[in-house]
């Protein structure tokens, strides 16, 4: 296990990140593996789960594993689903499955499905919006009500593995009770990341719109968080910047029990207080996405498409 010091990995740039890494920050590398997107930690099974870093496949098709991390030791990576239909983000839901956005391909719709974490058995829960399929889901998080939220920007079609879009670059809101799906905000290049605040009066979602082919970067297209009102818990309102992200772009976005902001961007995760203003970033180059995990919900589960890492902060997740 590779453990950095303090100094070399957390940097200030204001006081409060003092309340975020503690006295005895440190950050260790748990395994070497290709964990991409999607980590979500189970206190239940003390593991980690995540999507593979995209192999080629047929036709372009990126070939996804998910894999589960046990983080007691020896730390044994396994496999839960060996094809998941370009899995990006997951997350999970009230009943401890997982909720997967599935990226698709030419011949397999694009969805937001439901996972069995026993049997590695998935199930639809939405292919599309109004008889439309959807672009390639790439997000998602699921609210204390059950409704699924999630983004969907249009990168399956610019990576070459779905067809031209049908529907804009939005962000919805689906209610398995009713089985209703509504678009939530169309104001987006590439809707990305997306979280909620504690008591989830607020919506956060990056915009990733200066990365459009891979490996671009367009620095007049969007690299910035907004921040909207959750109002009735269906609908949002007041839409407004609430960060801009420097170098890079922001991808993951979590938020933890204070109500900071946890960001990715190309020179680690940046951290910002309720209000927008930078307090601080651990400095970890090749971070995608990341979570938060054990016991007392005080480690950030980092996956960098190589390893995934652990920053044992004074912070909790939410």
């Amino acid at each position: 296990m590779i453990t950095t010091a303090r100094q070399s990995a957390f940097v200030a740039h204001a006081p409060e990140f003092d309340e975020v890494t503690g006295d005895c920050p440190r950050l260790s590398c748990l395994a070497a593996v290709d964990a991409h997107e999607g980590p979500v930690y189970f206190v239940d099974e003390n593991a980690l789960y995540f999507t593979t870093l995209p192999r080629p496949g047929v036709d372009r098709t990126p070939s996804v594993q998910i894999k589960r991390l046990a983080l007691e030791e020896p730390r044994e990576v396994s496999v839960l689903r060996a094809e998941a239909n370009g899995a990006n983000g997951m997350a999970p839901n009230g009943a401890g499955r997982l909720i997967v956005c599935e990226q698709g391909s030419r011949s397999e719709p694009a969805r937001i499905s439901r996972l069995d974490r026993s049997t590695g058995e998935d199930e639809p829960v939405v292919e599309g919006w109004r008889g439309l399929p959807f672009n390639s889901p790439n997000d998602v998080v699921v609210a204390s009500d059950g409704a699924i939220w999630f983004t969907d920007p249009s990168y399956g079609h610019l990576q070459g593995f779905r067809p031209e879009p049908m529907i804009g670059d939005f962000v919805y809101r689906h209610d398995p009770a009713t089985g209703q799906t509504v678009v939530v905000a169309d104001g987006f290049d590439k809707p990305n990341g997306i979280a909620f605040s504690p008591d989830e009066r607020i919506l956060y979602v990056t915009d990733s719109g200066a990365n459009q082919e891979p490996g671009s970067y367009y620095v007049a297209r969007p690299h910035h968080i907004k921040a909207f009102d959750v109002v009735h818990g269906r609908r949002l309102a007041g839409e407004r910047l609430f960060a801009v992200v420097s170098p890079g772009f922001p991808d993951g976005l979590k938020v933890d029990r204070d109500g900071r902001v946890y960001a990715s961007s190309l020179s680690g995760v940046q951290v910002f207080d309720p209000d927008g203003q930078p307090l601080g970033e651990i400095h970890l180059p090749g971070v995608v996405n990341f979570c938060f995990g054990g016991a007392e919900r005080d480690l950030l589960l980092i996956t960098t498409d190589s390893a995934v890492w652990a920053a044992a902060l004074a912070a909790k997740g939410a």
